[in-house]
């Protein structure tokens, strides 16, 4: 075992030696919420261990963390379905028939209460994803935000349509209304954060909900169902667990799903959207793969380079669809690049979740150290080198992030998305050569461009907005603001997931309509004024 090895082997602690305030009770999940019942559940379960192991006299140990409910039939998913198609009852349910206001009163207390849950579910972001502490806490904190932007979002969207329009002798008022039920399915590298970024706007609009957890990142949730079931009417958010090759084909096949929204693979999308029989009434909001490339051109400040690459690449493990996967150098600055960055590489410290400065943490999926392993062997025999020293060592969940180069066509890395702490890096000569590669890329997310000369960064904005959805000059990949639009082209995503934009996603624009005569005036007059109606309304939201 290398030096370096020993050391990463020691970084995990002995049951004694994790600090007070981070030791986990293991969470034995014994109920789900439907149809607003939090219910028993005393059927088969899933064990949930943790990417952290454990000292013990017989070696190395995964922690487990705890356990939830596993059903192996559809039954329980297909209850789940039929009280979210309950609750929408066609439109006219107590959740999309109710006020704009109303429905803001409700997620307005269901985050009051989400805040009560704050140390738990941080904690158990660290335990079961091995996320570091200050990305735990910086994660729950964006969540909150991001629902109190969507709700004043939809304050906006509602005063708009707060307002008859009048064209060509037509007395029209047009305002936005859900789509039905819709199943969201989060992942696991921001199982709070990007799925409450399509649950919480997928509530608001008057939607109801299935909602299933990912794999690595379940038990987090479990704090937050009784905010759920206390804050909105039964049957507005309904919990399903299981195999999600088991149970998501049985809801999907009903006809009953209205929207799929999903971040995760497009293989995954591709197959679940060919098997709801009615397919044009399906709507899709998906945040699929990417394999976001930086360019660095001659004239790139290489010290602003390196360290926005540095974010972009191992930023929680490099475990982020925004992170860049590949970077594509030019080779006349490409040795001074990989020596700058093969040292701030080698400057990361590994470390448990909640370790001080931790930068390097345990991996959550138990495959991925061997997947990465596979892809550097690959990239070793097809001519790369790991460029920093002690780069892809691997101590159970542990990788050691790795700089390999120089990677071509036919390597693993050159096109399957990592996603963990390997940093790929492409030498070229012709400016051609990475234009070239992302247009023939299957994922179209970002891109980030590093220079100074302004006519070449010009040069490559142009045809890069028409193959990508956001281009980043000299700074990383990112999802953020969350104001800004969020989506991708090709395999990447459909539909756009920013504040307004998620919104509107999930609700369609419905119009009221009527001739311009005295009579009509005066029905639309008297509903409006007595408030007969809650679609049809000029009371504004402040």
């Amino acid at each position: 075992m290398t030096n370096l090895a020993q050391q990463l082997e020691m970084l995990f602690p002995a049951e004694d030696q994790v600090p007070d305030e981070f030791r986990i009770e293991e969470l034995h999940q014994r109920e789900y919420l439907v149809d607003g019942e939090i219910r028993p559940w005393d059927g088969p379960t899933q064990e949930v261990v943790s990417p952290v192991f454990i000292q013990t006299p017989n070696g190395l140990v995964r922690k487990v963390i705890g356990s939830y409910p596993l059903p192996m039939d559809d039954n329980e998913a297909l209850d789940a379905l039929d009280a979210a198609v309950r609750a929408f009852d066609n439109g006219r349910g107590e959740w999309p028939t109710l006020s704009v206001t109303d429905r803001i009163h409700c997620m307005e207390r269901f985050v009051g209460k989400m805040m009560e849950q704050k140390k738990d579910v941080v904690n158990l972001l660290m335990w079961e994803i091995g996320k570091t502490l200050a990305d735990s806490i910086k994660e729950f904190d964006r969540t909150v935000q991001y629902i109190y932007d969507t709700i004043d979002a939809f304050k906006d969207i509602d005063r708009a349509g707060s307002r008859f329009r009048i064209e060509e002798g037509i007395i029209g008022q047009i305002r936005r209304s859900p789509l039905g039920v819709v199943l969201c399915m989060g992942p696991f590298n921001y199982p709070l954060n990007e799925t409450y970024t399509t649950l919480i706007p997928a509530i608001l609009m008057g939607n109801t909900v299935l909602f299933k957890p990912p794999k690595h990142g379940t038990l987090l949730h479990y704090p937050l169902l009784e905010a759920f079931r206390t804050s909105f009417p039964k049957g507005v958010v309904n919990t399903v667990y299981g195999r999600g090759a088991t149970v998501v084909p049985t809801l999907m096949k009903s006809g009953k799903i209205n929207v799929l929204a999903l971040i995760g693979s497009s293989r995954v999308a591709d197959s679940l959207k060919k098997m709801h029989p009615k397919s044009n009434r399906l709507r899709a909001i998906l945040s699929l793969d990417a394999k976001n490339a930086a360019i660095i051109l001659p004239d790139a400040d290489i010290e602003l380079t390196v360290k926005e690459c540095m974010l972009g690449t191992m930023s929680f493990n490099g475990q982020r669809c925004t992170a860049l996967k590949i970077l594509w150098v030019h080779r006349s600055v490409a040795d001074a690049f990989l020596q700058r960055f093969g040292e701030e590489l080698n400057k990361l410290k590994p470390g448990m979740p909640w370790g001080k400065g931790a930068q390097v943490t345990p991996l959550p999926e138990p495959g991925k150290p061997a997947y990465l392993d596979e892809c550097l062997r690959d990239a070793e025999a097809q001519g790369a080198r790991i460029m920093n020293e002690g780069g892809g060592t691997t101590v159970e969940s542990f990788v050691f992030p790795a700089l390999v180069y120089p990677v071509k066509e036919g390597m693993k890395l050159y096109r399957e998305e990592q996603f963990g702490p390997v940093v790929p890096v492409v030498p070229f000569d012709d400016i051609e050569e990475p234009i070239d590669y992302i247009i023939n890329s299957d994922h179209g997310q970002q891109v980030s461009i590093f220079g100074s000369e302004t006519g070449q960064i010009a040069h490559l904005i142009d045809p890069l907005v028409n193959q990508v959805s956001r281009v980043n000059i000299n700074a990383q990949c990112q999802r953020g603001p969350d104001t800004f639009p969020f989506t991708g082209r090709k395999d990447s995503a459909e539909g756009t997931l920013s504040v307004e934009d998620a919104l509107r996603s999930f609700s369609i624009r419905t119009v009221v309509a009527t001739k311009d005569t005295e009579q009509n005036k005066s029905i639309l007059n008297d509903i409006v004024e007595q408030h007969k109606s809650e679609f049809l309304s000029t009371k504004f939201i402040f």
